[in-house]
């Protein structure tokens, strides 16, 4: 709660950087009700995608992995679990539900919070429950070597943090000391030096991301997935917020760099929106769009399995009947025989 301590305490200036975010996603969230109003079935089709890749990312975020072919029945089917990952990943999945059936009417609370967590950890012996030890955030290296990145909250005082960063966050809506974006990149900022939880931090803090955006009335999460663009920087991720939770526990720490992080993260979300949706009028389905995407952004060779990757919920063989047109339209080029084969994209 150091940031928005010092927010609350006094905000002398916004640095420029900032300034120019929002005003670009000022101007986004103005258009967005113009989008919102394009086809409904590209708007469902897009929808059910950013849930499956939010699902997927968050949680390959933290290591947790399944079968690429299994995502699909995991994320929105009702098909038996096979092992602890596929539990998680449906547990965010059951979460992003929540949040978009009662997103509106569900507070930021301890309450949601905990919920959250209970979700996204698969009901584990202590989901819902502030960590009940001191824990360090690791950093391990190549090499073997490990280092204490940051030492967290006590777990002795994790439960009165928490208690004081819910009720800054309202303040800070309620008497506008400081831009509503601000205070929410400088809440999701607390939350994680916080990291009331034993594990799980970034899945809630994600969770709680789209929930305070949607109250703010930016809904572009629902659409596009913040996951997987957090995922696709990830090391900027963890670079901006080693730096900015730097002397965090003495209120000494600047809090700009990653909230600047997140706000280009926003914004890329919202650019990725109106460009799918300015091109509604291609023949191409949605899925077949995505694929294509997903190929447009490689820059190097790739296989079938790292387009399963980048197309989470799109079955092998649809990508692989977009990949024989795109070979016969002369826009890429199969390196080799059998599933293990490379494609690459044909230069121009």
């Amino acid at each position: 709660m150091k940031t928005l301590q010092q927010f609350a305490a006094l905000l002398e200036s916004i640095p420029a950087s900032t300034t120019w975010y929002l005003t670009d996603l000022a101007e986004a969230r103005g258009k967005q009700q113009l989008y919102l109003q394009q086809v409904p079935q590209r708007l469902n089709a897009l929808r059910e995608h950013a849930i499956i890749e939010s699902a997927v990312s968050s949680n390959r975020i933290e290591g947790v992995q399944i079968d690429p072919g299994r995502v699909r029945a995991v994320v929105l089917g009702k098909t038996h679990l096979h092992d602890r990952d596929e539990e998680e990943i449906r547990g965010y999945r059951q979460a992003l539900k929540v949040i978009h059936e009662r997103g509106a009417k569900l507070s930021v609370s301890e309450e949601t919070i905990c919920e959250f967590h209970r979700a996204a950890r698969a009901q584990i012996w202590d989901a819902g429950q502030y960590k009940q030890k001191d824990s360090d955030i690791i950093e391990r290296y190549p090499n073997g070597r490990v280092r204490v990145r940051f030492q967290t909250v006590k777990a002795s005082e994790t439960a009165a943090c928490m208690q004081e960063l819910v009720r800054l966050w309202h303040s800070s809506i309620e008497e506008r000391r400081v831009h509503p974006l601000i205070a929410l990149a400088g809440f999701n900022l607390d939350f994680l030096c916080i990291h009331p939880f034993r594990d799980g931090n970034g899945r809630v803090s994600r969770l709680l991301l789209l929930l305070q955006l949607y109250h703010l009335g930016f809904e572009v999460g629902r659409y596009i997935s913040l996951e997987r663009l957090i995922e696709q920087n990830k090391d900027r991720y963890y670079e901006t917020l080693a730096q900015s939770s730097d002397g965090w526990h003495e209120g000494r720490h600047d809090p700009w760099i990653y909230i600047n992080y997140l706000f280009f993260i926003l914004r890329t979300a919202y650019r990725e929106f109106e460009e799918r949706l300015g091109r509604q009028k291609s023949p191409r389905g949605a899925k077949t769009e995505i694929i294509h995407e997903a190929v447009a952004q490689i820059e190097n060779a790739f296989s079938l399995t790292d387009l399963e990757r980048a197309c989470p919920g799109v079955s092998r063989d649809m990508i692989r009947r977009v990949l024989r047109q795109l070979k016969k339209d002369g826009e890429v080029e199969c390196l080799g025989r059998g599933p293990g084969a490379l494609w690459r994209k044909k230069k121009r």
